[in-house]
């Protein structure tokens, strides 16, 4: 099969402007996403459980008539894992296990400190009350986004931690269903879309109000996670999968060929993109990648994903190839270069950084241990991992001794009055101490 993917040089005339072309990505909704989802999150907010139901057996293809039938148990869960193989289960205990301690190393305690006078500053850590977490359901089987969503809350401390998922034609995955056992989430609810964001959100009469939702989720899904942010808090809103692969020419191009297929399988708007010094290897990845994708049983995917946003660029040096790598600011970066911890120290935006030529993106997204929610479209330029951060928040702590007071409202005060803000300074001014 003959793969069109675009080609590029670094030393070309309006190669930045190409490069900006290939990496555009407009996640925004259209008017009739943005409207539908408005109507759904507005009848979920004022129907509670008849709304969700509603919704449900409407776009889920079920005849559900009470809110109970939503709801699947932790004996349930127990059942499910059960129905997998052990392999698959043993598997799936030893990913949660490394992600688990992974995430560990995250947890972030309390701090304070004394001043002389005896006043005390700090920082009070503690995790969210409630996290729901949205996992694509029907065919598609993802317990890795299970895990991946779910571990570090669990690291965190958050108190319970509701999943949804939907089950289109009353299909359920067993294999979705052992993660969430496994990772420990506390309740389970058979919904999906928009109807099952809005649903934690604003809570219903059967599903509790969370504090922060996340998890991936189809353009309706991001788009109710868009308009319920604020309500309560969310990850990101994330665009289509991305990998780009840096390479020096001497790995088999057949690893690389199919490296750049892992993140092309996912769907047609994912993004594979190689760089490399060598242009004779470029066309032995190319010859791979013609050879290999006939192997694929996605294939179709992989091709329209290539030839609509895939690209080779060819550069001069492993330094401009770093320059390049910090422009895109790819979700994931492949270093399979000599030396590759290095070249790390060079990176600036990147959402994971696999580093070696034995180091795949697809194993830091099943089980190395790193979160595999990641920022993408370039938003590795501000924005990080999810993490056990996520799901904790911070109050400043600030105990002020009658000293300490008496100094800090000499400063206070004039800053106050400079805002105009009378009743700021008098307040402060009130604790100067009498003589001081």
């Amino acid at each position: 099969m003959n793969l069109n993917i675009r080609e590029f040089s670094s030393s070309s005339d309006g190669f930045r402007t190409e490069l900006d072309a290939l990496l555009a990505w407009d996640s925004v909704s259209d008017a009739g996403v943005q409207k539908a989802v408005a109507d759904i999150v507005e009848q979920i907010r004022l129907n509670g459980d008849a709304a969700v139901i509603e919704f449900t057996n409407r776009f889920d293809r079920r005849q559900v008539t009470s809110s109970k039938e939503l709801e699947i148990s932790r004996e349930e869960l127990a059942l499910a894992k059960g129905r997998v193989s052990a392999e698959l289960v043993a598997s799936l205990e030893a990913a949660a296990k490394r992600v688990h301690d992974y995430h560990e190393r995250q947890k972030q305690p309390s701090w304070q400190y004394q001043e002389n006078d005896g006043t005390v500053l700090g920082q009070k850590v503690t995790p969210l009350d409630r996290v729901g977490v949205y996992v694509p359901g029907g065919k598609a089987a993802y317990p890795s986004s299970v895990l991946m969503n779910v571990m570090p809350a669990k690291v965190a401390g958050v108190g319970e931690i509701i999943m949804v998922v939907p089950t289109p034609d009353g299909l359920v995955n067993d294999i979705v269903l052992a993660a969430a056992y496994i990772a420990g989430v506390d309740r389970v609810f058979t919904i999906g879309g928009a109807q099952a964001v809005a649903a934690l959100a604003y809570g219903t009469e059967s599903i509790p109000k969370v504090d922060k939702i996340v998890g991936p989720g189809n353009i309706y899904v991001a788009t109710a996670k868009k308009m319920v942010f604020g309500v309560v808090g969310i990850d990101m809103i994330a665009g289509p999968s991305e990998i780009l692969v840096v390479c020096d020419g001497k790995t088999d191009p057949d690893w690389i060929a199919m490296d750049l297929f892992s993140q092309a399988e996912h769907d047609e708007d994912a993004q594979s993109i190689l760089i490399s010094p060598d242009l004779a290897f470029i066309k032995d990845v190319k010859a791979s990648m013609e050879r290999l994708v006939e192997t694929q049983s996605r294939k179709d995917i992989i091709k329209a994903s290539l030839e609509g946003r895939g690209a080779f660029i060819h550069v001069e040096n492993m330094d401009e190839a770093m320059d390049i790598a910090n422009i895109v600011a790819a979700e994931h970066l492949e270093l399979s270069i000599d030396e590759p911890e290095k070249w790390a120290e060079k990176i600036r935006h990147a959402g994971a950084i696999f580093m070696g030529r034995h180091t795949p993106e697809a194993l830091g997204d099943y089980c190395a241990g790193p979160n595999h929610v990641l920022p993408t479209s370039g938003t590795a330029r501000f924005s990080s991992p999810l993490g056990v951060y996520d799901f904790q928040k911070r109050s400043s702590l600030i105990y002020c001794s009658p000293e300490g007071a008496s100094e800090l409202a000499k400063i206070a005060a004039p800053l106050a009055r400079g805002e105009s803000l009378e009743a700021h300074a008098m307040s402060a001014e009130y604790r100067i101490l009498k003589g001081s």
